[in-house]
């Protein structure tokens, strides 16, 4: 009985378990969390677009036969995206109003078309010196600002 002794081999250890790969119930945390993050992400960039997008088809929708009008209502969608985005700004007139638009804006509002913008609300729709070329002038600038600015 003792022959077989010197035939037997040793008791070894298994290998330690490995860190990776990692099992199933990780690969599904990590998925989860990805997802997670994915999903926050594309709300908020849809969140900022849709701001951007309902502020241009607002000024899409302009449609007045009167000058002074459009550009009242051009005023008023930039106003309400600066009180938005910009409180400070929402008590500023004049010159002030045209000066923060222009710094916020690489196309700049000048002439005629920067007097149309400050004063609309307050000249006679009789007295008007402005013309629709303007009023396409003031369109484009706006289409920029709230491109650049949302």
């Amino acid at each position: 009985m003792n022959d077989n002794l010197p035939e037997l081999r040793d008791i070894h250890l298994p290998d330690g378990v490995s860190a990776w790969p990692p099992a199933y119930g990780w690969w599904v945390i990590l998925a989860g969390i990805l997802g997670i993050l994915l999903a926050a992400w594309l709300f908020s960039f849809l969140r900022k677009k849709s701001k951007k997008l309902y502020a241009l088809h607002l000024l899409r929708n302009i449609h007045c036969n009167n000058t002074l009008d459009s550009a009242v209502q051009m005023s008023i969608i930039l106003r309400r995206i600066c009180v938005f985005k910009y409180p400070a700004a929402a008590t500023l007139f004049g010159r002030e109003w045209i000066e923060f638009l222009n710094s916020k804006c690489k196309s700049k509002l000048s002439g005629k078309t920067a007097e149309l913008l400050m004063n609309a609300p307050y000249i006679a729709e009789k007295g008007a010196p402005f013309s629709s070329a303007d009023v396409i002038r003031l369109r484009q600038f706006c289409q920029a600002w709230i491109g650049e600015n949302l």
